[in-house]
């Protein structure tokens, strides 16, 4: 199974399989399972990644609904919290290469989504 993203980010947990994924792998009753990783490779060091932040809460649980939501229909999304605004919990969305191509995806979420408000951010700042 390739890993592209971590989370939701749990207490004792390291990664978040779909259900799709956790069927190939027979995963489906237990819910948890212990897992081995290798890593296939790493990004460049310097590489800068862009998201889409759709979201800030002080409540985890509405973070966490926002995330789940977005993730269903982006395919990735995350919490992240940020040393400038300790207890808010942002949920970005997607990992991109490029900020072109997040302004590309914040200019879907916003079209799919009218309540969003989508835009992006660079990953090691928040």
């Amino acid at each position: 199974m390739r890993i592209n993203d971590r989370g939701p980010f749990v207490d004792g947990r390291i990664i978040d399989l779909s259900h799709a994924a956790a069927r190939v792998i027979e995963m489906i009753g237990p819910g948890t399972a212990r897992v081995r990783l290798e890593i296939l490779s790493a990004p460049p060091a310097g590489q800068a990644y862009f998201a889409v932040q759709v979201g800030a809460f002080r409540n985890k649980e509405n973070a966490e609904r926002l995330r789940r939501d977005m993730a269903a229909k982006y395919g990735r999304a995350r919490l992240v919290t940020r040393a400038d605004t300790p207890g808010v919990w942002h949920v970005v969305v997607g990992m991109e290469p490029s900020e072109q191509g997040a302004a590309s995806l914040a200019g879907r979420i916003r079209a799919e989504d009218a309540a969003a408000a989508a835009f992006v951010v660079r990953l090691d700042s928040v």
